[in-house]
């Protein structure tokens, strides 16, 4: 299942909401990302938007003016509700019909204009989780990071003997998942430093961001019914940001023989802005080439089409902000840069190897990436990589030292897609400090 260019995407669009135009903004209206906000300062319900330039979209009040009345019912209905789920929990035709009239609506030679009351400025918005998630998976997609990993603890055999064959993933915690600009407090857990007999119960040292991309099941399974690799996007609503935090002092003392738990499961955050499939068809390119001699992807997880177009071109960011930086109005530093594109598994890989024993996927469940790291240095998606475990500190713009992160840093998540003909989309930002206990 892959989705065409349509009027949409046609890049000579222009909005009446002017900074929509710009050439470096994330939401241009070929882009169109749903979320969930409220106003500041307030306890109204959650409602659903549309992120466009530097304002929010509030659907329910287009559908209290009626400026969706030309929709199925259904849709209406769902963009008054207080999350994603319903959109997310619907068939594509809908959807597309959907993104069509908020096209419309926002185009500059739309005449007479919507009314400006439709609009919110973003400044002026808390934004919310976009889903209720009911559940959470978090794979490990990305053979430059496995094998980074790998190499800190198994110099001579960095890849376990399953990982070309089979998408690794552990279930994640749904209930800790939370919205960009949440404080995230240091964890603590079970220590063993290599040089003790014994571990210790103290805050995490080693506290590590991790940069990965989330896709939210759109159309679910029922229990006992894999899903068709050739129709796993189907079930893809959109992406977003996530930063999958990780306490690596904690994890490598207790992730044998079950795998991650207390080191992962304290937060996670996930940008509120979900750029649908819709959104990025211009931006599809071939699936990760496998080198010669790695083994093809056994029949279930193989198809000619995710093959020739299952990869998605995004350029991914991380970004730091020391409480010194902050403090001296020093900008956030650049930490790495790489492409999405250079997933050893693509995203219908992930869902549909997920389903293929029967397991039921819902509307909202959110699936994500693991570290993005590509093959070039300066791509590496977390800490662990960058600084060898802490054996090869960063430098930051004010002489601090990191190894790891530092009560008071905020690590700021950006992606975006670029590819000529088309305009610049992108997701906004993932943010997450970390509070000086």
């Amino acid at each position: 299942m892959t989705y065409t260019i349509n009027a949409t995407h046609n890049p000579n669009l222009r909005s009446w909401v002017e900074l929509a135009n710009q050439p470096n903004t994330d939401f241009p209206i070929q882009n169109l990302p749903f979320g969930v906000f409220r106003r500041q300062d307030s306890l109204e319900t959650p409602r659903i938007g549309v992120a466009i330039g530097d304002k929010i979209l509030d659907l329910a009040r287009c559908y209290q003016l009626s400026l969706l009345s030309e929709l199925p019912e259904q849709v209406q209905i769902a963009c008054t509700a207080p999350n994603l789920n319903l959109l997310m929990g619907m068939e594509i035709t809908p959807r597309l019909a959907l993104r069509h009239r908020l096209s419309q609506l926002l185009q500059a030679d739309t005449q007479p204009h919507p009314p400006a009351e439709i609009l919110i400025s973003m400044s002026n918005a808390e934004l919310l989780l976009p889903a209720s998630i009911g559940d959470y998976t978090d794979f490990y997609a990305s053979i430059f990071h496995a094998s980074n990993v790998g190499k800190l603890f198994r110099p001579d055999n960095p890849l376990l003997p399953n990982y070309k064959y089979v998408p690794i993933a552990y279930h994640g915690r749904a209930s800790s998942i939370v919205p960009s600009d949440t404080a995230i407090k240091r964890p603590s857990g079970q220590i063993k430093p290599p040089a003790d007999s014994v571990p210790k119960f103290a805050p995490s040292q080693m506290l590590d961001y991790e940069l990965e991309v989330g896709f939210f099941v759109g159309l679910g399974n029922q229990p006992g019914e894999p899903i068709h690799i050739d129709q796993a996007e189907a079930h893809i609503f959109g992406l977003c940001l996530v930063n999958d935090w990780s306490a690596r002092d904690i994890q490598a003392w207790e992730y044998q023989p079950l795998g991650p738990f207390l080191a992962k499961s304290f937060a996670t955050t996930i940008s509120p802005w979900v750029v649908t499939l819709e959104a990025l068809t211009p931006f599809r390119c071939p699936a990760f080439s496998r080198p010669e001699g790695d083994p093809q992807p056994l029949t279930y997880l193989s198809s000619p089409s995710d093959r020739s177009l299952g990869g998605i071109n995004i350029t991914l960011e991380v970004w730091i902000s020391s409480a010194q930086m902050q403090q001296q109005g020093i900008q956030p530093w650049l930490l790495s840069r790489g492409s999405f594109q250079q997933m050893y598994w693509t995203l219908a890989q992930m869902l549909t190897h997920h389903a293929s024993n029967g397991c039921n996927l819902r509307p909202g469940d959110l699936l994500a990436s693991g570290t993005v790291s590509g093959a070039e240095v300066g791509s590496q998606g977390c800490l662990l990589e960058i600084t060898q475990r802490g054996s090869q500190p960063i430098t930051l713009p004010t002489g601090e030292i990191r190894k790891f992160l530092a009560d008071g840093d905020e690590v700021i998540l950006r992606g975006y897609c670029e590819s000529a003909g088309y305009n610049r989309i992108g997701f906004g930002e993932c943010r997450g400090r970390i509070l000086n206990c």
